[in-house]
């Protein structure tokens, strides 16, 4: 794990905490900057599995990565710094500005800024979206992903299954999938072994 001591992880979890706007989706992709690009605390695929396992989870979103980035990086401790430093910072601005909110929620120039973020949140998750379909994509292989992204969009939209039932659905299914890739491919090292 790159950078030591407390600052990076404080960092990060400030600046997650203040830009994020749009509800808990949209600090999934700013948090995964974070943890992915800059600081390097985790692969791109460990970040999509603490996702998934944090969706399956009941509370938000955002305070269980914030706990789970801070617990990997510096055990109990960096758990709780984490959580502090990603949600304290928000609880003091909205107490401050309450009364700045209260006054201007009729202008139309905040309505114009507020529904001018939205566009920006749905690109960010179009983008995280399409970059966790190509992995299972070039993962599980073109029918697979094709076969996969429609149940779940067959579960969720049509159905109206609970997203935490799908994703713990897709855990199960993950888990029983390697241990099938797994055993394959010591079956093939055992075959290429024995026709040498």
């Amino acid at each position: 794990m790159a950078n030591d001591g407390y600052l990076p992880l404080v960092l990060a979890m400030v600046r997650t905490g203040i830009l994020t706007y749009g509800g808990g989706s949209a600090i999934i992709p700013l948090m995964r900057h974070e943890a992915v690009n800059r600081y390097a605390w985790v692969t791109d695929d460990e970040y999509g599995e603490i996702v998934a396992v944090a969706n399956a989870l009941p509370g938000p979103i955002a305070t269980k990565l914030a706990a789970y980035l801070g617990y990997r990086l510096k055990g109990w401790p960096g758990a709780v710094v984490g959580v502090v430093a990603n949600i304290l910072p928000t609880c003091v601005a909205m107490l401050l500005l309450f009364g700045v909110l209260s006054a201007i929620r009729e202008s139309r120039v905040a309505q114009g800024m507020i529904a001018a973020v939205n566009p920006v949140i749905a690109v960010m998750m179009g983008v995280m979206a399409y970059e966790f379909g190509e992995k299972a994509w070039k993962g599980l292989g073109r029918w697979f992903a094709i076969a996969f992204g429609a149940l779940a969009f067959v579960l969720l939209m049509v159905l109206d299954v609970s997203p935490a039932l799908v994703v713990l659905l897709y855990i199960v299914y993950g888990a029983f999938h390697l241990r099938l890739v797994h055993r394959v491919q010591r079956a093939k090292r055992r075959d290429r072994g024995a026709s040498t």
